[in-house]
């Protein structure tokens, strides 16, 4: 039996790890389009970004673990053509495989943002060569443009602060993460910026002019799943690679999971997309029985982390389309380095979501609150 992976980050090298676990002594051959070993993203705008990392702390396992474990990993290999019909992938310069069970794990591309690339070259960090550029530029007294105020603009804003340059980011939101975490915690993090020097500028539009004048522009304003080669072969897509509770496609022999998979989740009774690490992980782990014949659901609620200057964060859970009736916070709210609290978002009397700020004993009590009464 011969299992296919497309895609060499963590979703995959996650699932190849796990089948091996299970004792399958079968063919695994994985097709990476980057030139390098699987790693993982987050240190990207984290510790790589700001120095504190190497890249071989981010790398999954080392070269030898994949000879050791006859996995078949093709680095700098891009699969070029899906056959469902056929059970075979072709890859550029690489020929034509066949499969038994093929799994996609092929991740998200930034989106683009039109005006900056006509101005100037920007950064979209999305893989070690756009994170170690980064950190090569971030400089005091350097004038940093950020366009977006999501996870990866503020980790950044924060990682360009640290390193003692000046920093404007444009958010077309009220705020940032306005749409994640409502405008309670997405006040949180616009003062703790405000507060570390960071020129926030809201509800804002972008010109040429403010770009134009910067030393670094980086763009942050969210992902597009790869669906090309699943649209291509016919399988359903919308908003990524549709996949049932158990991360199967529409054909019964190809499985997507990461950034890709929008899942049919189980526990949240909807589709959901999420371009987590912890997703990645533990859709890897299922994902590697189900290659194997069984059918276990996915049913893991959605979990993300960041550090922002002192401001470490988890969230637990997902506020659904319906929205939320209110917030709870416990604790001191604010930029305050020792500020610690909870959250909690409450729809029909249930939490739906929840998290702490510098509270990390509290991790397990937070998880464990979802779907409680409050």
């Amino acid at each position: 039996m011969r299992i296919v992976m497309i895609g060499g980050g963590l979703a995959a090298a996650t699932a190849a790890t796990e089948l091996r676990k299970r004792g399958f002594d079968g063919e695994v051959v994985i097709f990476a389009a980057e030139p390098h070993l699987p790693y993982e993203r987050p240190p990207l705008s984290k510790g790589i970004l700001q120095g504190k990392e190497e890249f071989s702390a981010a790398v999954v396992h080392d070269a030898a673990w994949y000879d050791t474990h006859h996995v078949d990993l093709r680095v700098g290999v891009t699969v070029t053509a899906i056959d469902p019909a056929a059970r075979t992938v072709t890859a550029d310069g690489d020929g034509t495989l066949t499969y038994d069970r093929l799994l996609l794990a092929p991740g998200a591309e930034p989106r683009r943002f039109a005006l900056a690339d006509e101005v100037g070259e920007p950064i979209y960090l999305r893989t070690i060569e756009d994170s170690e550029l980064l950190r090569s530029r971030l400089r005091a007294r350097q004038r940093v443009v950020i366009v977006g105020g999501g996870w990866i603009g503020l980790e950044v804003a924060a990682a360009a602060r640290i390193a003692g340059a000046d920093v404007t980011v444009f958010e077309a939101g009220a705020l940032p993460l306005l749409g994640v975490l409502g405008r309670e915690v997405a006040e949180v993090f616009a003062d703790l910026h405000r507060h570390h020097g960071v020129d926030l500028r809201l509800n804002s539009h972008v010109t040429e002019a403010d770009l134009s004048g910067a030393d670094v522009v980086v763009v942050g304003i969210g992902a597009i799943p790869r669906t090309a080669l699943a649209e291509d072969a016919g399988l359903a897509v919308e908003n990524g690679v549709l996949v049932d509770e158990t991360l199967r496609t529409s054909d019964p022999d190809i499985y997507a999971i990461g950034d890709v998979a929008n899942h049919l989740h189980p526990v949240l009774g909807r589709r959901i997309r999420v371009e987590h690490w912890d997703t990645a992980i533990r859709q890897g782990k299922t994902v590697a029985a189900n290659l194997l014949g069984g059918s276990d659901e996915y049913v893991k609620l959605p979990y993300f982390f960041t550090d922002q200057y002192d401001l470490g964060m988890e969230y637990f859970g997902s506020v659904g389309p319906t929205g939320y009736d209110r917030v709870d916070v416990e604790g001191t709210i604010g930029p305050a380095a020792d500020g610690a609290f909870r959250a909690y978002w409450v729809k029909d009397g249930h939490v739906v979501a929840a998290m702490h700020a510098n509270d990390w004993d509290a991790a397990g009590d937070v998880r464990a609150s979802i779907g409680t009464s409050r």
